[in-house]
């Protein structure tokens, strides 16, 4: 195999009057593998993970024909299944599912079903619990055909939002009773697909939209954007999103069979999120090089950094963020043997300097391809459009990965934690 390295940068375009001249903020020497834990059970492509103000994480991922959920009490060491109920209670999901918890403690659990005969979405569902996973309480949000990508988040105030899409724009769903029941409001799209869902530290709301939909069925060509809201989803102001990405249709529905169409560098998750002062920030991949921005207005105008330059095609971008501009970032680069997976801390101070970078060593994933369609092949693959992330009360950061490889009857995910060292 060859090695996929990265070259770490610092550069910066002054998109609005930034100071790229500013001393960044003192970034750590290194940013290290502290644990390493491979769970097997079932498959979890896509894995989510969060953890409960109480310190219990909890990690998602999909494929099986229910929903699935795990939890550890200590750190990531060990994990244990989780029983979210049955069919009979509303439990429903096999494909992209989320998780959040509210700062008392109350989880959520989106879920979507997928009709693999068909390829396309077929319903939404929440699950929430009050008692640390112990019992949930399901309600379906939607039953639509194409029903698709959905993303949950819990404001500071406890009111949780859910949106998702279904080829004819983005929905929106919120509760104001700790889930215990749910309200359709309007739509935040009429085009796009819900690409990726943030709440702000006075709840408000950014949703990014993009061209790829339906499960990849549907294509609106110029769609790429962010809609956000500072009345809880009353009203949406839409903005260009910073950067440039090129977009290519997912799936060619043209063919009988339907074929499976990977760009060199695919898009499907554009990430956003908000610090605890307000700043909003996006992370994505453009060529060779990963860009950072940041808006200070609620995304009408944003400054851009580029982070790092790679040698290998980049790809699948994930972030999180907290405090005041303190941000992890995830993503793959390279395809089949020299596919790689990539975490690293940001830090940006608060002129708008150049962010602070420090780049963990690359590392591989147990995955090989599932092959959806006829034309794919069984070579290593992502196994999903991000690798999760969560800030951890202890000052680490957690990552969750999939595995997957069916031959080898290895299936479940696997826990990374990191931690700064000077």
């Amino acid at each position: 195999m060859t090695r996929t390295s990265l070259i770490l940068t610092i550069g910066v375009v002054a998109a609005c009057g930034g100071r790229p001249d500013a001393a960044p903020p003192a970034a750590p020497k290194t940013l290290a593998l502290a644990d390493s834990v491979d769970h097997l059970d079932a498959l979890a492509r896509e894995p989510m993970v969060v953890q409960h103000p109480g310190g219990a994480l909890f990690v998602t991922g999909y494929w099986d024909p229910m929903p699935r959920l795990w939890k550890s009490s200590d750190l990531g060491a060990t994990w244990n299944a989780v029983t979210v109920g049955t069919a009979k209670d509303g439990a429903a999901g096999n494909s992209d599912v989320d998780l959040a918890v509210a700062p008392d403690g109350t989880l959520y659990f989106v879920t979507m079903v997928f009709d693999r005969a068909r390829l396309e979405g077929a319903s939404v569902h929440v699950a929430v619990s009050h008692d640390t996973g112990s019992t949930w309480a399901w309600t379906e949000l939607s039953r639509t055909r194409f029903d698709d990508r959905p993303w949950v988040e819990a404001a500071p105030d406890g009111t949780a939002h859910v949106i998702w899409n279904d080829g004819a724009g983005v929905s929106h769903a919120m509760s104001t009773d700790a889930g215990r029941t749910w309200t359709e409001q309007g739509r935040p799209s009429m085009l796009g697909g819900s690409s990726h869902l943030a709440v702000g530290p006075k709840g408000e709301l950014a949703v990014r939209l993009v061209p790829l939909s339906a499960s990849g069925n549907r294509f609106t060509a110029g769609v790429d954007s962010l809609v956000v809201s500072a009345d809880r989803g009353a009203t949406w102001t839409r903005y260009p999103a910073p950067g440039r990405r090129e977009w290519h249709p997912m799936v060619d529905t043209t063919t009988k069979p339907a074929q499976w169409s990977v760009a060199e560098q695919p898009h499907w998750v554009e990430p956003l999120a908000w610090d605890d002062t307000g700043a909003l920030y996006s992370f994505w991949a453009d060529g060779r090089s990963l860009w950072l921005a940041r808006s200070v207005d609620r995304g009408a105008q944003w400054t851009s950094w580029k982070v790092a330059d790679a040698e290998a095609t980049p790809y699948y971008p994930y972030l999180i963020a907290r405090g005041h501009g303190d941000l992890a970032a995830s993503w793959f680069s390279g395809k089949g043997d020299s596919l790689r997976a990539h975490v690293a801390r940001f830090r940006v101070p608060a002129d708008s300097g150049a962010p602070a970078v420090v780049i963990a060593p690359a590392f591989t994933i147990e995955s090989l391809a599932l092959a959806f369609f006829p034309n794919q092949k069984v070579e290593p693959d992502p196994a999903g459009e991000y690798l999760a992330l969560a800030f951890l009360k202890d000052g680490s950061l957690g990552l969750v990965a999939p595995l997957q490889h069916m031959a080898a009857k290895r299936l479940g995910f696997t826990w990374r934690r990191y931690v700064e060292r000077p």
